[in-house]
């Protein structure tokens, strides 16, 4: 009910004032009670919406604390994993696919046949050359065989001429014919021979029609299907492919770092170090420093750091995020083993006389008492329990906030 309404209820009508006067009650009582109904169902309405807003909140995840990620290191620093050697496998010739023999994610050896060409153009080409070659083969035997008679002929001339018998001339024409069957045989076996390179470089087109992987990996991205047409130039009317697919070398991973250059000094070739891929906190990945890469970054103000990880494993993938520690010294075999997870130190507020942090699952924010330990992380506080890794904890939890109330989570 609107105040108009309410006005309109309240305005007292000729015959109603009639009535006071005449000393009957009136509807004076039920207008006062409508009244104060009212304000009550107001009240009642605004005190609902006040305990059920949703309080907007900044939130951060529980992380696993493995081991104390601060012992021994004097940097840290994020960064992706990368391969070192990858190629996109093409074709070297213009054709179109008949059959893509790889999937992403298989292994292919070197020499490996990935995909295969229409090859009945360059197979005709290559018959063609093989043909060719024959014939000029053959010219060259019909040539060898010519020369041999008229050096027979040119001899006997000459033998006859000096008794008489022929004349000087036919002995000299007769030598003639045999030094030009020799050009001529020469010439030919010059042309067989490049007969044979034609047949060589149709052979190598022919072959150009197999994919082949040029190294071991893995096949990570598949770009071509059976029927289209593979080149390797760029068209312009893109519909003709450039690539097969993508195969990386898994035995060339290593992590890109961006240190900033500030910090940069603390970094030495051949560091100690540790990785940890951040979709597997719990595994601590031995590492050392390849180089520094002289170059910085103007924009970032950073310098890119190459490490190498000492061990090599099937989950590791290229481009995961990694965050990796520069150690003063190689880590013993045995670390220290933390249990429970690392939360931000604002995340922990004294309620009821107690420690808590408030975790939120399906935007309610629920009160869990915790026991910090003593030892602290820099800004960060590790629970022994009563958390689990991946949790949503509230940080800066406001004073309004108490179990069970609904939450918005709030970007940074």
């Amino acid at each position: 009910m609107s105040n108009t309404d309410l006005l309109k209820e309240l305005k007292i009508e000729r015959h109603q004032r009639d009535d006071h006067r005449s000393g009957g009650a009136g509807p004076w009582p039920w207008i006062v009670g409508g009244v104060v109904l009212v304000l009550l169902m107001a009240g009642a309405g605004g005190w609902w919406w006040f305990s059920h807003r949703s309080i907007p909140v900044h939130v951060a995840q529980a992380v696993a604390a493995a081991s104390d990620p601060s012992a021994g290191a004097v940097l840290q620093a994020t960064g992706y994993v990368t391969a070192r050697r990858q190629a996109t496998v093409s074709a070297q010739i213009t054709g179109t696919l008949t059959a893509v023999l790889i999937e992403e994610g298989d292994h292919v050896k070197d020499g490996q046949i990935l995909a295969k060409l229409d090859d009945s153009q360059y197979k005709a080409a290559l018959d063609t050359a093989v043909a060719q070659a024959k014939a000029a083969h053959a010219l060259v035997n019909q040539f060898q065989a010519q020369l041999t008679q008229n050096l027979r002929d040119a001899d006997r001339d000459e033998a006859l001429a000096k008794q008489g018998l022929v004349s000087k001339q036919a002995a000299e024409q007769a030598r003639t014919l045999a030094n030009s069957t020799r050009a001529q045989l020469i010439s030919q076996q010059r042309n067989a021979t490049a007969a044979d390179a034609q047949v060589v470089e149709a052979q190598v087109n022919f072959g150009y029609c197999l994919i082949r992987a040029p190294f071991n990996g893995v096949i990570t991205t598949k770009d071509a299907q059976v029927g289209e047409v593979v080149s390797p130039f760029s068209a312009g009317g893109g519909f003709t492919r450039t690539g097969i697919g993508t195969i990386v070398d898994m035995d060339s991973l290593e992590v890109d770092v961006d240190v900033n250059e500030a910090y940069i000094g603390r970094v030495t070739p051949s560091m100690p170090a540790e990785a940890v891929l951040d979709a597997y906190p719990d595994w601590r990945i031995p590492a050392h420093v390849i180089a520094i890469v002289p170059a910085a970054d103007r924009g970032k103000a950073t310098v890119k750091v190459r490490v190498a990880m000492e061990k090599k494993d099937a989950r590791i993938v290229p481009d995961m995020g990694v965050r990796v520690s520069f150690l003063e010294a190689k880590p013993a075999v045995a670390v220290q083993t933390l249990k429970g997870v690392l939360v931000p130190a604002k995340a922990i507020v004294q309620r009821d006389g107690s420690d808590s942090v408030f975790v939120v699952t399906n935007g309610k924010a629920h009160q869990q008492p915790v026991q910090p330990a003593a030892q602290a992380f820099g800004d960060m506080r590790l629970l022994p329990a009563s958390v689990n890794a991946g949790d949503s904890v509230v940080i800066a939890p406001p004073a309004d906030l108490h179990d069970g109330s609904d939450v918005s989570v709030q970007t940074q």
